[in-house]
């Protein structure tokens, strides 16, 4: 298992943790289907009442797909395979609040975790990145899940910026990625805070408002996001050729990065 779900039956909290750190809790297919899994298994788990999404090891929350993972894609620029697209809550139909607590970077991928919380609360060392176009992927689902949280012109900024620039937790403080910032270590305990308040009121009305406040988005964002298979289709460099990228950067600095999107 690369999850660790543990459940306060008192306060109705569950924490979902993430458990690759010596992956940097990059996302191989087996946590994928265990992610959506798991969110389905809350819709049902009474106990439940509020859940809060965090990564092991303090290096990372999550680092996007793990490289190691080869998704085979088809040929028509009208499709792709995704296995992130499922790893979401919403992507799910779990309308119980998600809190994601975030220590350390996330980057690609993580923001399907990310885009699909009611919010996000980072430690002071945390930091957010997008490397998709350093080699040579076009961020497209990522891009548009953090145009629901983010001034266009950060958005943009940081999508294109790829790996030169690293946003901080008080910089994503600022632009509304982030709703609080802590000092580091502390983003679970304050998460796991905020989700035990939230819990404790009536679990219907708490539903209700989630849904309330993600339908105020949610056709702008089902239209964005209907576009983006095919803005990778035809934008992604081939999958040889976004290796050697990866490769020349992994020489050059050093591993660190985990994984960073579809390849």
């Amino acid at each position: 298992m690369t999850l660790r779900t543990e459940t306060d039956k008192e306060t109705g909290v569950a924490v979902v943790t993430l458990d690759r750190p010596e992956k940097l809790n990059a996302i191989d297919l087996a946590t994928a289907d265990e992610l959506a899994a798991m969110w389905r298994a809350f819709r049902f788990d009474d106990g439940v009442r509020a859940v809060v999404v965090t990564g092991a090891g303090g290096r990372a929350f999550c680092t996007g797909i793990d490289r190691d993972v080869e998704v085979p894609q088809p040929s028509s620029p009208y499709t792709i395979d995704d296995p992130l697209l499922s790893i979401g809550p919403k992507a799910n139909d779990l309308w119980k609040p998600v809190i994601a607590a975030v220590e350390g970077m996330a980057c690609g991928g993580a923001f399907y975790l990310l885009g699909e919380a009611e919010f996000v609360i980072a430690s002071e060392e945390a930091t957010f990145f997008d490397p998709h176009t350093t080699y040579g992927m076009v961020s497209a689902y990522e891009a548009i899940q953090m145009a629901q949280r983010m001034p266009f012109g950060e958005v943009a900024r940081m999508s294109l910026m790829g790996t030169a620039e690293r946003v901080t937790a008080r910089r994503a403080y600022e632009t509304g990625l982030v709703s609080e910032v802590t000092a580091p270590g502390d983003a679970v305990a304050a998460a796991v805070r905020a989700a035990a308040v939230i819990a404790s009121y009536p679990t219907g009305a708490v539903q209700g408002t989630v849904r309330a406040v993600w339908s105020a988005k949610e056709a702008a964002r089902a239209q964005a996001l209907a576009h983006a298979p095919h803005l990778i289709a035809l934008g992604n460099l081939p999958v040889e050729r976004q290796g050697e990228l990866f490769a020349a950067r992994e020489r050059g600095r050093g591993r660190g990065d985990g994984g960073f999107g579809l390849r």
